[in-house]
């Protein structure tokens, strides 16, 4: 009960005509702790991936011949190599300036700290180096101030839009430059944080922004290049870009193609399999082309495969003992499993509980106060490497001893060479090293790279607290205003404690366990409890791996953390788009949901258009709802007999809109409103309110006590919608399809309508490249002067509507609604009845798991 008078007091104090929803509260921080549940946003604007197939569109079906098909194909496939190549030299862009920057700063930072410790001036050391990684986050901070959207890894953002939910600005040009230079400096600022996540967001921008040849943050930048201008086109790129992103950052080609499968798209064909595929090779290849060259003088040799090398995993030659791994390590693997999957749900956990923490103290206020944040983190985690480096650490030898169990050696030479990785002798006397500042005082890859493969070198207690240290800084750092990955720190974060339980099990048990299997197990685990993946990072582990024979290990290891962290909470990225509150739809429903039909969660408060609409009532709809898609309808004279039969409500329309009417009629005061501030004198005198209707149970009475009542004389070239009495606008209505809100504004910039003494042949016809020239941002209709428009004027809907969508029965079961729109990508789902009356709408708020819950409860308090 105290939450709900929370909840009321925030509303009254909100005042009338501005409640507020459990969503708005959540992201204003006037949520208390209790309330966990964040409802799906209505904001969150959904992608056309299903194609309006109007006039317009038929005429260029028309005038496509094969050749031109073919045409167009080709353009396609060059397109999404030009993706493809382009993500390759982006990753190769970030991995020279970070290998660049952290060169420099790792070089001068060493030098003073061998030089002070023999001088007793440490504290300058210290200094030196939190300088270097303020100045960096500096620099990724101030371009996250830009461009907010390029905080963050970006794989929450470009799964909802793969999914159908499109955030604004996720793939816009300057999102993209931010983006790509702030994860750099970020990167090498020291941050527990990784670059193969952002380059993921990244891909898809690219993939996004290239096909459509025009800029919008750089107006400059426009090709008339009018193909390929459409939701549904600019979704697939996407998918490409993203699977791109994926195959440059780990050098997994077939891993981005079925993240992109398995973490984004919905509808999946096998054309865009091949060219998802096609632009993930191209990326790869790239990538690994150039690196090759400028690392090793070899061009052409393809030796760097990606960004992140997990290096060769093998025994030395001629040891007959050593095994990467037996049929009793697996018993190990699932328990390793099982504990990764409880620590992902724990870092998950105590992540979810940071982000709600920023949401409600830190993002309501100014924007730097988030700038001093991450300043903070950087500062903090400075100090702890420098401070654990210091007095953690334990010296060890620098030859190492004889390993009994065969496992590879890799000389500390060849190691350093490889990925510019050094044991670091920080605070030790000569011929020794610290194991600890070996670890932290590296680039992240070249940590994971000695966890996997260097034996006998880090102590347990060391893994220890260099794991501890790095699971609680990690999940404070994930989730602060710069850009970030989470991909190579839960890597290393896990390395280090499968490396642990490896050296437990060779030293306190006797066994002869190869360390770098158990290394490489416990990333994934640890990994997979973070982030809930399966096939795709199962092939993407493989594929960095480059040994096959990993592949049943891991993907047991990567089930069981999964299946794990799921009776916890859900996944990183997910509880992130969650707290958003993006309406992100799953696979599939509950099997309990299948106890509603579509007429228990379709909206029955319709707004709707005739075939032949005048400006003014257009301008009045456009004006006074939100909606982006309205159904175009006419009177059901034929069905009026049954509508009229004895006391029975038979019409649908007044049966599901019965609860609705105090709604309605609030719609149409708000219509006539916004119709009185028409520059048009004659438009402001349409409207004259009746401040004498009655509301609820009483106007309800009316309407059914006027039933009898015939239809008005209607005209199709009639607009009657601002005249209508409540009792009319519920009438039957013969559903003829669907007109979006971009298409209606469009008509009326583009002044397509004709005169009410005049045929509809006398309208301006438009073509499909003049419906879409304004892709992807329409003009708003409070953008267009309509002391141009004439109120009076007509506009013919007809060649431009959908006549053609899906459509659902009021008895079709949720499941069946659920997948014909996830499947299918729709955006909107009309509600028609058996004689063909749109009766309801189903959007995806209506899909959403909350909503679908909300109505299970009412559905059993019906009962």
């Amino acid at each position: 009960m105290a939450c709900c008078g929370n909840i009321f007091c925030c509303q009254c104090c909100a005042g009338e005509g501005e409640t507020r929803t459990p969503e708005e509260l959540a992201i204003l921080g006037e949520l208390r702790e209790e309330e966990e549940e964040i409802l799906p946003r209505k904001d969150y604007e959904s992608l056309d991936y299903d194609r309006c197939i109007n006039e317009p569109y038929v005429e260029v079906l028309e005038g496509l011949n094969n050749k031109k098909a073919k045409k167009y194909e080709a353009v396609r496939w060059v397109l999404v190599f030009a993706i493809g190549v382009t993500v390759g030299l982006v990753g190769l862009f970030v991995d020279f300036f970070v290998h660049l920057f952290t060169s420099i700063k790792f070089s001068l930072v060493g030098h003073s700290v061998e030089v002070c410790s023999e001088k007793g001036c440490l504290a300058l050391s210290l200094l030196e180096l939190m300088a270097f990684n303020l100045t960096f986050v500096f620099i990724a901070s101030m371009l996250v101030l830009i461009e907010p959207v390029a905080a963050g890894s970006g794989i929450p953002e470009i799964k909802s839009y793969l999914n159908g939910v499109k955030i604004p600005g996720i793939v816009r040009l300057r999102t993209f430059l931010c983006k790509a230079v702030g994860v750099l400096f970020t990167v090498a600022g020291g941050m527990f944080v990784g670059k193969e996540g952002p380059m993921i967001h990244s891909g898809a921008i690219v993939g996004a922004g290239l096909p459509q040849f025009q800029s919008i943050t750089f107006k400059k930048i426009h090709f008339d290049f009018p193909y390929f201008r459409s939701d549904r086109d600019k979704r697939d790129f996407v998918s490409v870009g993203a699977a791109a992103g994926v195959a440059a950052a780990f050098g997994a080609p077939i891993g981005g193609t079925l993240f992109s499968l398995e973490e984004g798209s919905s509808f999946w064909n096998q054309a865009l399999t091949w060219k998802v595929l096609f632009g993930s090779m191209s990326a790869t290849f790239t990538l690994n082309f150039f690196r090759s060259g400028i690392n090793f003088n070899k061009w052409g040799s393809f030796q760097l495969p990606g960004l992140l090398n997990f290096g060769e995993f093998k025994c030395m030659e001629g040891d007959k003992t050593c095994h990467l791994w037996t049929v009793v390590d697996l018993a190990f693997f699932v328990l390793m499993g099982v504990v990764g999957g409880l620590l992902g749900a724990l870092f998950n956990c105590l992540n979810k509980h940071l982000a709600k923490y920023r949401m409600r103290h830190i993002h309501p206020k100014a924007k730097y106060v988030r700038f001093l944040e991450s300043l903070l983190v950087t500062m903090v985690t400075t100090l702890v490497v420098f401070v654990a480096s210091m007095t953690l650490g334990e010296c060890r030898d620098l030859s190492p001893p004889s390993h009994r169990n065969g496992s590879m050696m890799v000389s500390f030479t060849s190691l350093s060479e490889d990925i510019n990785s050094t044991v670091r002798s920080f605070f030790c006397p000569n011929s020794t090293y610290n194991d600890m500042a070996t670890l932290f005082f590296n680039p992240q890859e070249a940590a994971i790279h000695q966890l996997f493969h260097q034996e006998g070198t880090f102590s347990p207690v060391t893994l220890s607290v260099f794991f501890l240290l790095y699971f609680l800084l990690a999940c404070w750092t994930y989730g602060t205003a710069v850009p970030s990955g989470l991909f190579v720190p839960s890597l290393l974060c896990g390395a280090a404690y499968g490396r642990l339980v490896a050296n437990l099990l060779n030293i306190n048990f006797g066994m002869n366990v190869y360390s770098g299997t158990f290394a490489l197990i416990g990333a994934a685990s640890f990994l997979g409890g973070v982030v809930r993946m399966t096939i795709s990072l199962t092939v993407i582990l493989i594929e960095s791996t480059n040994e096959i024979t990993y592949g049943l290990p891991i993907m047991i290891t990567l089930m069981v953390a999964k299946w794990t962290g799921d009776f916890f909470n859900h996944g990183i990225y997910d509880i992130h788009i969650h707290l958003r509150g993006v309406p992100l739809l799953e696979w599939e429903t509950e099997v309990e949901m299948d106890k509603l039909t579509a007429s228990d969660i379709m909206e029955p408060n319709l707004t709707y258009v005739y075939p032949h609409t005048r400006v003014q009532s257009l301008v009045s709809i456009l004006r006074t709802t939100a909606y982006h898609a309205f159904p175009v309808v006419t009177e059901n004279r034929p069905n009026e007999r049954d509508f009229m039969k004895g006391n029975i409500l038979v019409s649908n329309n007044i049966h599901f809109k019965k609860a609705n009417i105090v709604t309605r009629a609030g719609e149409q005061r708000r219509r006539c409103q916004s119709m009185k501030s028409y520059p048009s004198s004659e438009l402001r005198n349409v409207c004259d309110e009746q401040e004498n209707a009655q509301e609820g149970e009483d106007m309800l009475q009316q309407m059914l006590d006027r039933r009898y009542v015939p239809y008005p004389n209607l005209y199709p070239d009639q607009s009657p919608s601002e005249e209508w009495t409540l009792e009319e606008r519920f009438r039957p209505l013969t559903f003829h399809g669907l007109v979006l809100r971009s298409q209606l504004v469009t008509l009326l910039l583009r002044g397509a309508c004709y005169a009410e003494n005049q045929s509809s042949a006398t309208q301006p016809r438009l073509s499909h490249a003049e419906m879409t020239e304004d892709y992807p941002r329409y003009p708003d209709i409070h953008e267009l002067d309509l002391t141009l428009l004439n109120p009076r004027m007509i506009v013919d809907i007809t060649p431009y509507m959908n006549p053609c969508p899906y459509t659902v029965s009021p008895n079709t079961h949720v499941s069946q609604v659920f997948n014909l729109f996830r499947t299918m990508g729709l955006r909107h789902l009309p509600v028609v009845n058996a004689v063909g009356e749109i009766v309801g709408i189903i959007t995806r708020h209506n899909l959403t798991h909350e909503f679908l819950q909300a109505k299970l409860r009412q559905h059993y308090i019906t009962i």
